[in-house]
């Protein structure tokens, strides 16, 4: 049943709009693709940035390699130029006019009273760059939900590893005799051309180690909110919280409804806002979870300030063993905000020879640069 077909019709000219714009940018877009985007989005909700987003992208992208242009576009036909990273969601806020053509689209409120218009486009792009350059630690509860609604569809792209399985190509690594066996039997031909194999090629694992200790308080909920953010992306994604122990909070995020999934990782973690013993956490994990593939060949995010309680050398040989299964270790530190930072903390001095890289996570454009961390890393 189309439950928004009211709403899409309304919203057509922005929709046939955005057509005209990703093929502007080079994009092979039909009018057939167009129809069928906006019937996809009569089945889902208009209102919902999110619906929005991945039916354009199912509909409109027909090779991967479009896939930073479509983003691009996006950003700048209805976020006013955010950036290609971010791709906002409804958060069950009123709807407000943002975009071209008349198209209702949810945006955070951002601790205003009023609904902005469409005259007040230029004032929600001035505050959403507010929100995305302000400490998590100075946000109220407003902010940080609005916040959450920006990091909805944050995609974290990692990069790609060969798997051992093949499949078929025209121009290969070994040749496919199976295949070329049957195509001379069935074509009754002495000759028949060579058929080849490649290895495929897959995403690797994306493992979000999250501290919830009393000492991240003023960061916890946010980094929360990225791994429920990343963790419906296209990346397979483990999430953990740890304090004094380790948490696995993925069952919990995969929810739908972000509240209630926010929740119930919440209510999971039993010693939130508590101790925080790094090296035993690490230690758990690989006991746990290393023999289970979730780790071998992975990236490994870890967000912690640093402020271990436990023994350092513990973390130290923890933090060794990591680095030697992991493709990638990051770790995430909220007191990074600038160059002149200086990890003087002892649990910091004791995991950093086993890093491979220290970046801030102190806002959401430090997350969003996280983002363009691992693509680089391929």
């Amino acid at each position: 049943m189309l439950e928004h077909e009211g709403a899409v019709t309304t919203a057509l000219p922005a929709l046939a709009g955005f057509g005209r714009e990703l093929r502007a940018a080079g994009l092979a877009v039909g009018t057939g693709q167009v129809l069928s985007f906006c019937r996809g989005l009569a089945c889902l909700d208009p209102a919902d940035l999110r619906d929005v987003y991945w039916s354009g992208r199912a509909c409109l992208v027909s090779r991967h390699d479009d896939v930073p242009a479509y983003d691009a576009v996006f950003a700048g036909y209805f976020l006013g130029g955010v950036g290609p990273t971010i791709v906002f969601a409804g958060g069950g806020e009123p709807p407000a006019q943002l975009g071209r053509g008349g198209l209702e689209l949810s945006v955070p409120a951002i601790g205003r009273e009023r609904v902005p218009s469409a005259d007040d486009t230029g004032d929600v792009a001035s505050d959403i760059e507010v929100l995305r350059d302000k400490d998590f630690a100075d946000c109220g509860p407003d902010e940080l939900e609005a916040i959450g609604r920006l990091m909805a569809g944050l995609v974290l792209a990692t990069p790609l590893r060969r798997t051992r399985r093949t499949e078929r190509a025209r121009r290969g690594v070994r040749p496919d005799l199976r295949r070329a066996l049957r195509d001379q039997v069935r074509r009754g031909a002495p000759v028949v051309p060579l058929a080849w194999r490649r290895h495929r090629v897959r995403p690797r694992r994306l493992v979000l180690l999250l501290d919830v200790s009393g000492s991240m308080a003023s960061y916890s909920r946010a980094l929360l909110q990225f791994a429920y953010a990343v963790a419906h992306g296209p990346a397979r994604v483990e999430v953990f919280c740890f304090g004094t122990r380790l948490t696995r909070v993925s069952g919990a995020l995969a929810r739908r409804d972000p509240d209630e999934a926010l929740r119930e990782a919440a209510e999971t973690v039993v010693d939130w806002e508590g101790g925080t013993r790094i090296g035993d956490s690490v230690r758990e994990y690989l006991r746990a979870w290393a023999w289970r593939g979730s780790c071998r060949g992975a990236v490994v995010v870890l967000c912690s300030d640093g402020l271990e309680r436990g023994d350092p050398e513990l973390l130290a040989a923890a933090m060794a063993r990591l680095t030697r299964l992991a493709y990638r270790v990051i770790w995430v530190n909220p007191l990074k905000t600038g160059p002149a930072y200086q990890p003087t903390t002892r649990g910091m001095r004791a995991a950093l020879p086993h890093v491979d890289l220290l970046v801030s996570g102190h806002n959401l454009a430090s997350l969003v640069n996280l983002g363009t961390v691992l693509e680089e890393l391929g």
